[in-house]
């Protein structure tokens, strides 16, 4: 299926396959750009939609990347006491140059590098989620306990 994706939807794919993941990148006819357009576009509930959010740590200026239920609001002000890392908000030419791939495409892993990932515990609820997958159409499935191994992420409670 990676040879009909579009370029970044099948570096995803590629990414994926690579780690020893089986997940199948979908390019889908209808938007995903939001957690409500990508959960309409695949039939699911919002907070099934593991939605990828970039942020700026201002002491250090890297990116750090939240994986959320699409129904969850972000509280900056929880992760910062849990992580102790200060997020200030991400520009879409920080998010392009930073981790390679524009807003509302944003996946969970396969970036330009490795990023700090907080992971939503809301999304464990779940049998199944939603994720980006390097276009604002591009999406695959998986399962909340793939989340950790794939992105060596830390479970901090986040919502608002």
């Amino acid at each position: 299926m990676s040879s009909r994706l579009r370029d970044s939807a099948r570096r995803v794919q590629d990414f994926l396959t690579a780690k020893g993941f089986s997940f199948e990148v979908r390019e889908l006819p209808g938007s995903t750009r939001t957690a409500r357009e990508a959960a309409d576009s695949v039939g699911c509930q919002v907070a099934q939609i593991a939605k990828s959010l970039v942020f700026k740590d201002t002491q250090t200026g890297e990116p750090i990347l939240v994986v959320a239920s699409g129904s969850n609001r972000v509280d900056l002000k929880k992760i910062e006491r849990a992580t102790g890392m200060k997020l200030g908000r991400a520009d879409g030419s920080y998010v392009k140059e930073k981790v390679g791939f524009a807003i509302g495409g944003v996946p969970p892993a396969g970036h330009n590098r490795p990023l700090k990932t907080i992971l939503d515990p809301d999304l464990r609820q779940y049998d199944t989620i939603w994720a980006a997958a390097g276009t604002p159409y591009a999406v695959f499935q998986l399962k909340p306990a793939d989340l950790e191994p794939l992105t060596a992420g830390s479970w901090v409670e986040l919502a608002g």
